[in-house]
């Protein structure tokens, strides 16, 4: 199962788990028994979550459904495959590495199993100096690490065009295999390998991926992810 989250929806849920639950209730002892049992028994085979956290490449910008962005895909994956992972969707539009330092700590108040991160390209873009992107990008994997210290962690690597300038673009590439390397993290060397670049497979703005171009970064991530499932 898809979902996508943002820090407004969270008390929502847990005012509908409250009246699930009170409309549950019933006097006879035996269906509270076996609500119970059924209740005991999801809770041992629920699914593990693999959260997606990133801009607007992991959040589908401009895709007519969430389904369509990467991380949709990849649930599709997952489901044919047959296993037992929920991808949780936690992009926004326009992130940072700096914003996602700062939003990381609500993100995980959900329990985590695989964590994938996807930020740094607005960095780029922007032209944030690459030391702060690095420190930024190991700040959030040490909140991850502290905080769920058996999580399997992705990272999705990514580049700037050449017009940033040869030295920046060659420094920005540098910190994503730095960053893996240095926590042992799965690696995507770039996440729009094969899609960047190529019109017909992006949208108009020539940066963000169509739902075939979205098809195709999936299989980007796949790859990497699959043998850690």
């Amino acid at each position: 199962m898809l979902r996508s989250i943002s820090p407004y929806k969270i008390p929502g849920l847990l005012l509908a788990l409250f009246i699930i639950a009170g409309c549950g209730q019933n006097t006879n002892s035996n269906n509270n028994d076996s609500v119970t049992t059924e209740a005991q028994h999801a809770v041992s085979t629920s699914t593990k979550n693999i959260l997606f956290f990133g801009d607007s490449l992991t959040a589908g910008y401009g895709l007519e459904d969430p389904s369509e962005a990467f991380p949709g895909v990849i649930q599709t994956k997952v489901d044919s495959a047959k296993l037992p992972y929920s991808i949780i969707n936690a992009g926004v539009s326009g992130e940072t590495t700096a914003g996602g330092k700062s939003r990381i700590d609500w993100v995980l108040k959900q329990k985590v199993d695989v964590f994938v991160l996807e930020l740094g390209a607005n960095d780029g873009l922007r032209g944030i100096p690459v030391k702060e992107t690095t420190e930024n990008l190991q700040a959030i994997v040490d909140k991850v690490k502290a905080k769920y210290p058996s999580a399997k962690l992705v990272l999705l690597g990514m580049q700037v065009p050449p017009n940033m300038g040869s030295d920046y673009a060659s420094s920005f590439k540098a910190v994503f295999p730095q960053i893996a390397a240095k926590n042992k993290m799965g690696l995507v060397p770039f996440l729009l390998q094969g899609v960047g670049g190529v019109a017909s497979l992006n949208q108009k703005d020539g940066i963000h991926p169509t739902a075939a171009g979205a098809k195709i970064v999936a299989g980007n991530v796949w790859k990497v992810l699959r043998p850690l499932l």
